[in-house]
Order: structure tokens, then C-alpha cells, then sequence
């Protein structure tokens, strides 16, 4: 089944709506609030077409059956922003080198540590270069990486990026951590071998099993809780308590917060907290 490039944009009716609300907040724990009807068309519609549905219902139908289910990922990650950047909120890297690794250095401890909501990998890269310019050499580290989105997760295991992303990288850090080629669009950076040897990449819905058994020294979930409501917020910052070591971290976006939420958490700093 095709769709004409000259037919009519599929209506997203009121009961369409509320299915999208309900199915995402089933798969992912998603919130989408009263008013996001158009964010929900725009981003919706083009897979509507390119899986051959001519109606928003028809498509609906069609992801809660057997066939449609490898797409539900997809809508999930249409409904999401994938933003990010390297050394973003960089408070947060600041106060790992002053404070969680000096404590596990001591200790004489594997660092362990959880990016959950890695998106295209900035996160976790930016960490493993800290981490190898602070860390004594042959320290034993290990860094999870994981997201919903299955496509994100693959670019980030590629590890390659463009000249406009790597703006918050230093010359020194690029000379030392990529290789640079150039590309159809331009130049093009790599990244390392050592970088990449301390990070495991998986794709993981929040919502659902966790493999992993921990303990981490610090899982950094930001700016991921803000596309949650507040009772999966809190049983999600509890299920972090759970696989945090005595003593570790739980850093979130600085435009999150925990201050509405039932926690055990110690407040250390804006958008850090403590076990």
C-alpha cells in the first residue's frame, strides 16, 4: 500500500489523540500533556505514510497487533527529543572529578557508572574523556549506556560525529580523543578506541526489565524524567536508589528535580543527589 505525495494530510481526531497519550504512556511511561495534538500530527503523520496508513486510526490499529510492534519503538522515539551535547550541564562532570572519583580511587574500587538516556552517545563519550584524563592508567571502569530508541542507540555506537556537534569539545580534547575525515558534508570526527572500550551500549525501555544488577557508583538520567508524571518519576528514581552503591550519585537535569517526589535521596547540589 502507497499514499499519493498529493493526498490530504491525515486528520488526528480527538479519539486518535487520546490513544497516542494512552499507548505511550503504556510502552514507555511517556506523559504527553492536553495540547500536544500538533506535535503529535507533525511528528506522526510521515510515518503514517511511509507504512502505507491513510488514517491515524488504521495506523493505531495496526501497532497493537503482533505485526506492528517493532514500530512502536519508533513512535516512541518520534515522540522524544533526542537533544543533547557534549559536556552539556558541565557542573556535573566538574563534581565527578572533585567528589566521586576521589572516593573511589580511595576505596581502590571498580568504577561503575549508568547513562541512562544516552541518546546519540555525547553523554557517555564526554564521561569516558573525563574519566581517562583523571583516572590513573588501567583503572577498571566500566560505563552503561542505554536508551528506548533503537536508532539512536546504533548512531551512538558509531560514535561518529559533525564538526557543528563536537562545538563543545576543545581543540586539545579533539586532537587527542578523534580522528578527523572528511565527509560528503563536511568533516567528520570518530571517536577513539580508548573511549570507546570503556562503554557498553544496549537499548532499554526504563518502563520495563532491567538486566543490569549494579551497583553504580552514579547513574546520570537528565533531562529524560521531564516526558514522565510524577507517580513514574518517583518509581523510577526508587528503582535507581535499588542499584546505587552506598554513597553513589543520581545526577538529573537541572531543569528536573526530585523536591516533589517521595525519595531517601541526600541533596548535595542542584540536580545532584546522594545515597
Amino acid at each position: 500500500m502507497t499514499s499519493s505525495a498529493l493526498a490530504p494530510a491525515p486528520t488526528l481526531t480527538a479519539a486518535d489523540f487520546a490513544r497516542v497519550v494512552s499507548l505511550a504512556h503504556e510502552w514507555a511511561g511517556l506523559a504527553i500533556p492536553a495540547g500536544k495534538e500538533g506535535l503529535v500530527h507533525s511528528r506522526l503523520a510521515r510515518r503514517l505514510r511511509e507504512t502505507g496508513h491513510a488514517t491515524f486510526t488504521a495506523y493505531l490499529d495496526w501497532l497493537q497487533t503482533a505485526a506492528g510492534r517493532d514500530e512502536r519503538t519508533a513512535v516512541v522515539d518520534l515522540l522524544t527529543t533526542n537533544k543533547t551535547d557534549f559536556f552539556r550541564e558541565p557542573a556535573h562532570f566538574d563534581y565527578l572529578v572533585q567528589h566521586v572519583l576521589p572516593a573511589v580511587v580511595a576505596r581502590g574500587t571498580p568504577l561503575r557508572l549508568w547513562s541512562a538516556g544516552c541518546s546519540s552517545g555525547e553523554e557517555p563519550y564526554t564521561l569516558a574523556m573525563v574519566l581517562r584524563e583523571e583516572l590513573p592508567a588501567g583503572y577498571d571502569v566500566r560505563i552503561l549506556a542505554t536508551d528506548i530508541s533503537t536508532r539512536i542507540v546504533e548512531r551512538a555506537r558509531q560514535g561518529r560525529y559533525t564538526a557543528d556537534q563536537m562545538a563543545g569539545v576543545s581543540e586539545a580534547r579533539r586532537k587527542r580523543w578523534f580522528t578527523q575525515q572528511p565527509s560528503p558534508t563536511g568533516v567528520q570526527f570518530t571517536v577513539s578506541r580508548e573511549l570507546r572500550e570503556w562503554i557498553r551500549f544496549a537499548h532499554l525501555n526504563l518502563m520495563g526489565e532491567w538486566p543490569m544488577k549494579g551497583p553504580f557508583d552514579a547513574i546520570l538520567c537528565r533531562n529524560v524524567m521531564i516526558y514522565f508524571d510524577k507517580p513514574t518519576q518517583a518509581r523510577l528514581v526508587q528503582r535507581y536508589w535499588e542499584l546505587l552503591a552506598p554513597g553513589g550519585h543520581l545526577f538529573v537535569g537541572h531543569s528536573e528535580s526530585l523536591t516533589s517526589l517521595e525519595h531517601r535521596y541526600r541533596y548535595v547540589q542542584p540536580a545532584v543527589y546522594a545515597r
